[in-house]
């Protein structure tokens, strides 16, 4: 994932966003479902029958959380002023009903192992004699990547490597969590081997660039470290729609980084690793399509209530997975956090921007036909009208943060990541 977190990876800075409303827990405990405005009271509408009732009867028995101390489906827990198990039971049971579709439209999007790349298919062999002279190849190519290239290059590869806490989030999603760490469920297979397909990710990418000599590889290690340590709270709130929604979304933003990526790669004359983004942008291109399906059939189902989840994740913004990443050295001599600078590095290079983050959403608003959408009750309709509205207003937010920061001075700015060398940039 990365998205990044990713994540996940080098987004648009959270200022360039529309700001959510903090939620009120005395009264976010009367919520039923997951909805728009997560603060106010819902009440029951006409769309719940989209809810089926054999999705209902067919459940099985529900479980009970171990941090709430009740049935899941029985509304929200709030702890420490956060929203847990926001999920009606009714949509717990549909959510339940998914596993054949799961099985059979989702499953197929994983490639089997032996069928898939590996790192070692595009690093140099250390058991053959020439491997010396692979190495002088590989880092002769990367003697003509820019200093900028490496910033965002090692950003996505922190983000990959961060690949632990992004399986822990999938397993956070009540209903769809693999519950014993090897169940054969079409959910807990999925999260494994989906794991699996990405844990080559941050594999490769780690290893080239220790390969390349360009990489302090000590001050990666301990921001990966404190990364995973760190943790990620997206405000999923243990419901897959929130966070089947979350990972559409960032399986997207991934895949766009790394295809980016790879063609400036080509462009500057390093054609294996441009080779090696893209394979990668290829696997984040068909998580989305796996992601993007769950969330169809969610629609198909319950539009009401899934419409109401996409408005609720976009006024919380898709936080990327990336954003508490610490190399123990950035804040303490700039004042700002390392990846508020990593993403700064990203949208000067035009890997990844704001502009990106608008068409995302309105790449979602297409595929899910979410304008077209009848029948939905008036708080259905205003979710349905925010998000609609929300990209062009992403734009001009975008558009004026741009000009702001290009009215003021540049600085030289160094990143432990690449041996302490400057970029110069905007901040």
């Amino acid at each position: 994932m990365a998205g990044h977190s990713t994540i996940m990876h080098q987004r648009p800075c959270k200022a360039l966003l529309p700001t959510a409303k903090a939620p009120r827990p005395e009264r976010v405990s009367h919520r039923v479902v997951a909805q728009a405005q997560p603060t106010r009271p819902s009440q029951p509408n006409r769309a719940s029958t989209a809810v089926q009732a054999s999705a209902i009867a067919d459940a099985p028995p529900a479980h009970t959380s171990r941090v709430s101390e009740k049935p899941l489906g029985e509304g929200p827990t709030v702890i420490n002023g956060q929203v847990l198990h926001s999920l009606s039971k009714e949509r717990l049971a549909l959510v339940n009903s998914l596993e054949p579709y799961v099985r059979e439209r989702v499953m197929p999007l994983l490639k089997p192992v032996e069928k898939c790349w590996q790192p070692a298919d595009f690093l140099p062999d250390p058991s053959k004699g020439d491997y010396l002279d692979q190495l002088a190849e590989l880092r002769k190519r990367t003697d003509c990547l820019p200093d900028d290239y490496f910033v965002v290059l090692v950003g996505d590869m922190i983000t990959e490597e961060a690949l632990p806490t992004y399986m822990a989030m999938l397993n956070t999603l009540d209903g769809v969590r693999d519950e014993t760490g090897a169940e054969q469920t079409a959910w807990g297979k999925w999260t494994r081997e989906w794991t699996a397909e990405e844990n080559r990710h941050g594999d490769l990418m780690n290893k080239y660039c220790m390969l390349s000599g360009r990489v302090n590889m000590k001050a990666v290690e301990v921001t990966i470290q404190n990364l995973i340590g760190s943790g990620m709270d997206p405000k999923t709130e243990n419901n897959p729609y929130l966070g089947f929604i979350y990972t559409s979304f960032q399986e997207r933003a991934t895949k766009i980084s790394h295809g980016t990526t790879a063609r400036h790669a080509k462009e500057y004359g390093d054609k294996v690793l441009g080779q090696i983004t893209g394979a990668i942008a290829s696997d984040e291109g068909r998580h989305e399509s796996a992601y993007c399906r769950i969330v169809d059939e969610l629609f198909r189902k319950d539009p009401e209530g899934t419409t109401l989840a996409f408005a609720d994740m976009m006024k919380k913004q898709i936080v990327m997975p990336a954003h508490m990443m610490d190399d123990m050295v950035h804040k303490g001599r700039t004042g700002r956090n390392i990846f508020q600078d990593f993403s700064t590095v990203a949208e000067s290079t035009g890997t990844y921007t704001a502009q990106d983050y608008a068409s995302i959403l309105e790449h979602l608003i297409q595929r899910w036909e979410l304008e077209g959408l009848e029948g939905l009750s008036s708080e259905g309709q205003q979710a349905q009208e925010y998000v609609c509205k929300l990209p062009p207003r992403i734009r001009r937010l975008a558009d004026r943060t741009l000009m702001r920061k290009e009215k003021g001075k540049k600085r030289e700015v160094p990143f432990t990541w690449i041996c302490d060398r400057t970029i110069n940039m905007h901040i």
